[in-house]
């Protein structure tokens, strides 16, 4: 598995992607750990007020996360939290969702990628399975 690293500039780039997908929205969450990170930054952005604990009252509040990987993260949160809107990064054609916005459709599905708020020597799933 190769491990890609991504940069500030180009965390900026893929929300961009999501904003000129994403309109009418009044609220940003995220979800824990990455996706809190993009909302922030995201909110800070485009000036869409931050929410810390979202809820089904809010209809145009966007939920971004880092990555749709497997996906199970994204239907988990869709199946407690029925918002209108679920963002990511990226996506993995592989995943058992597919988010309403994403920055950036995978290619290569086998790619790790490390975001620059994690450390550069992070593992890839395969080495944590071998703990």
């Amino acid at each position: 598995m190769n491990k890609v690293y991504i940069t500030w500039n180009q965390v900026n780039k893929l929300l961009d992607k999501i904003h000129e997908q994403a309109q009418d929205i009044d609220y940003v969450a995220g979800i824990p750990r990455g996706g809190i990170i993009l909302a922030v930054l995201y909110s800070h952005r485009f000036g869409v007020q931050y929410m810390e604990n979202p809820s089904n009252h809010y209809p145009h509040l966007l939920i971004l996360d880092d990555i749709a990987d497997t996906g199970e993260t994204l239907k988990k949160w869709k199946e407690e939290l029925h918002v209108p809107y679920y963002a990511t990064l990226h996506y993995k054609k592989s995943s058992c969702i597919e988010p309403d916005f994403y920055g950036r459709k995978m290619i290569k599905e086998d790619n790790w990628i490390v975001y620059p708020w994690e450390r550069k020597d992070s593992k890839t799933i395969q080495n944590y399975l071998e703990n």
